[in-house]
């Protein structure tokens, strides 16, 4: 069995050797044979100037470089594109996460599908990077359903058919299990050794909240709607129509009861639910259509087997 372990780097030339160093050991230490993926995303410094002469003596490790930094989600993205394992282990390149969890969480696929990596004892500054990731643990959680303490660690073990089903973009990066629950995967979350940043300084920080709520709000329309986008659009569709036509029946008994009604402003309320009733509906339609085109295009499946055909 091959186990890559997927590794997204952006200047982080202090940590290159060390890292390697660390992952080298505990790999070549288990009986599975590894690949080492490093992808460089548009690092500045001497990022990759380091890992070339690595590349070079050991045949384990593949690089790959993007042309500018494109983000974690790009790098995972190509990483699970280019790994060749049957298990895909994604770990940051900031030495905060520790590759002596690795074995541990590699175990478990097998009975579980993807996991995920619990910073339960976090090395961080609570305000600045602690405190939002509490908020947005809690926020992921009861919005998706899928329920884990740790969405941002980047130190996670995956089934490889599990994530290379998955396209991100984004911040998506952090959504995959609930993504991925789509699909009816098991899911375990273990805790892991989180270190303090030694070297270098963190990429992300308090300003990702946003980014990462409107991704989510993406992921639980995707997760509900994303083949039955009529059933997202049409009930508030449904809603303010009859709203509007019962508003408008109401004025017509009042028309025929010899009142005036042309300078009411609720005739101009009752046709604007009408037309915003219709206008959504046929937004439903128009998603219907979309998705039936994008289906068939693409000839994305409806569903997933967890084994294939038995035809004894």
């Amino acid at each position: 069995m091959l186990v890559s372990v997927v590794v997204p780097l952006h200047n982080e030339e202090e940590n290159i050797e060390e890292l390697y160093a660390a992952l080298k050991s505990v790999m070549d230490a288990e009986r599975n044979d590894y690949e080492l993926l490093f992808i460089d995303d548009g690092s500045t410094d001497r990022t990759l100037d380091l890992l070339e002469p690595i590349g070079r003596k050991d045949p384990k490790v593949r690089l790959l470089r993007f042309r500018r930094n494109f983000g974690k989600a790009a790098a995972w993205a190509a990483g699970f594109d280019h790994a060749g394992g049957d298990i895909i282990v994604t770990i940051d390149g900031d030495l905060q996460n520790d590759p002596k969890d690795i074995p541990k969480m590699v175990s478990l696929i097998g009975e579980y599908d993807i996991v995920n990596g619990w910073r339960k004892k976090r090395k961080d500054p609570f305000i600045i990077r602690r405190f939002p990731s509490i908020i947005a643990n809690w926020m992921i959680s009861r919005v998706t359903g899928v329920k884990l303490r740790d969405y941002g660690s980047g130190l996670k073990a995956y089934k490889a058919e599990v994530v290379k089903n998955i396209n991100m973009y984004g911040e998506m990066h952090r959504f995959i299990p609930a993504v991925a629950s789509w699909y009816g995967v098991k899911i375990k979350e273990i805790e892991t050794t989180h270190h303090p940043r030694r070297h270098g300084k963190s990429k992300y920080g308090i300003s990702r909240t946003m980014m990462v709520i409107l991704d989510l709000i993406t992921v639980k329309f995707l997760q509900s709607f994303s083949t039955k986008p009529l059933q997202a659009f049409g009930p508030i569709g449904l809603l303010c129509g009859f709203t509007g036509l019962f508003i408008n029946l109401y004025l017509m008994f009042l028309w025929f009861s010899g009142q005036s009604i042309g300078t009411r402003p609720l005739l101009l309320l009752g046709v604007l639910l009408i037309i915003v009733g219709i206008q959504l509906i046929g937004m439903g339609l128009l998603g219907e259509m979309l998705v039936s085109s994008y289906h068939e295009g693409q000839r994305k499946p409806l569903y997933v087997l967890r084994y294939p055909e038995n035809k004894n």
